[in-house]
């Protein structure tokens, strides 16, 4: 139950024991061809979309050095850990990163994103964490960030690591350029691949781009694509997990699955609320459906909690990171998430928390969780 890696079906695992093939040849161009489609469907999008052997990071970076020359200034909202990194990545590429720094715990408004981007002038995009791993915050005014960045002519980039596949966001609708995700966490793979989309106004920039990087060159990716291939030899037993993954979503549908994680986060967070708990993300409306952060309790030892979920119940979730180290629990809600890993959770933290002194509602907090399910 981290927020990433998750859970992995075993269709997926056992798909990973397929032979190895000639990352050139026939066998491959077939494979690869089936998961380009499959990430489009998953992805809402017409655009051009990639597969790179690398973690969520590397696919954010890729993006970084693809679109940034040295002393352009790119607006970034900071809200978080993985934000701070966003603007971290900008700032080494040698760009400017015009940083919105709000309290963690809050979302970007597209108001802020609006006032700097009119006061700031040659701004060349706006380059956003849709869901911040670190705070289990999301960005629900992501479709109006799209509609200034299109009347600004900006590029808009997303980071969808922690959400694409368990929450709405069509690619095309919402006007984003790049959007960037990770296997190992809605799409229910092993960890190790990132996959981003590039619109075509992304290509405009890329072409016209100073410094390449060479292992994440988007341009030669291209090249490789029009042959189902990739530049540089892939992770052959993640691409064949990958596609057996996207299967799995094609056959839910992309409308269920969004729905399911939806019902499973508001189990965790009614059943937070009747334990006497508190989220921590400030806005009702801005809670993740896919991370799930809560406030550890006054009289609550985050590692002696999650240490005993461990051992003595056999769930795992996450603690905080960055500047909420031992303030808050991070579980992850994703992938194939599902009434029977709520509950088993819930009960998990409840007895955990028991255990180290605190007062919970444990059995409020079930028939809270049970009663979000009917």
């Amino acid at each position: 139950m981290l927020p990433g890696p998750t859970n992995v079906p075993d269709r997926v695992m056992n798909a990973m024991l397929q032979p190895m093939v000639d990352h050139r040849g026939a066998d491959f161009h077939v494979l690869y061809s089936e998961i380009e489609a499959n990430l489009k469907y998953v992805f809402q999008t017409e655009n051009d979309v990639f597969i790179l052997t690398s973690s969520g990071t590397g696919g954010v970076e890729c993006a970084v050095t693809n679109l940034i020359n040295e002393g352009e200034k790119v607006v970034v909202p900071v809200f978080g850990e993985f934000s701070e990194r966003l603007a971290e990545k900008i700032r080494r590429r040698g760009g400017v990163p015009i940083e919105i720094v709000l309290p963690w715990g809050t979302a970007p408004k597209a108001s802020e994103i609006k006032e700097i981007v009119e006061k700031e002038q040659n701004v060349k995009a706006i380059f956003l964490v849709y869901n911040e791993t670190s705070t289990g915050v999301t960005v629900r005014e992501l479709p109006q960030v799209g509609k200034i960045a299109e009347e600004n002519n900006l590029l808009l980039v997303v980071d969808a690591v922690s959400i694409l596949g368990g929450d709405k966001l069509p690619v095309d609708e919402w006007k984003i350029d790049v959007c960037i995700t990770g296997s190992q966490k809605c799409l229910a793979c092993p960890p190790g691949l990132a996959m981003v989309s590039v619109s075509q106004k992304a290509w405009d920039k890329i072409e016209k781009i100073g410094k390449k990087p060479i292992y994440f060159d988007l341009l030669e990716m291209r090249k490789s694509a029009s042959r189902s291939e990739t530049p540089f030899t892939p992770a052959l037993p993640l691409f064949y997990a990958l596609n057996e993954a996207l299967k799995l979503v094609k056959e839910e549908g992309l409308e269920r699955r969004i729905e399911r994680h939806r019902r499973c986060a508001k189990a965790f967070y009614e059943a937070i609320n009747a334990m006497g708990m508190t989220a921590f993300p400030r806005e009702e409306e801005n809670r993740s459906n896919t991370v799930i952060a809560v406030n550890v309790p006054e009289k609550g030892d985050d590692r002696k909690v999650r240490e005993i979920m461990r051992e003595k119940y056999k769930v795992l979730i996450a603690g905080g990171i960055g500047k909420l180290k031992g303030r808050i629990f991070r579980i992850g809600c994703m992938g194939i998430i599902s009434q029977a890993e709520v509950v088993m959770t819930i009960n998990a933290l409840g007895n955990a928390l028991k255990e180290v002194g605190c007062h919970v509602n444990i059995e409020g907090g079930l028939e809270a969780a049970m009663k979000a399910f009917q």
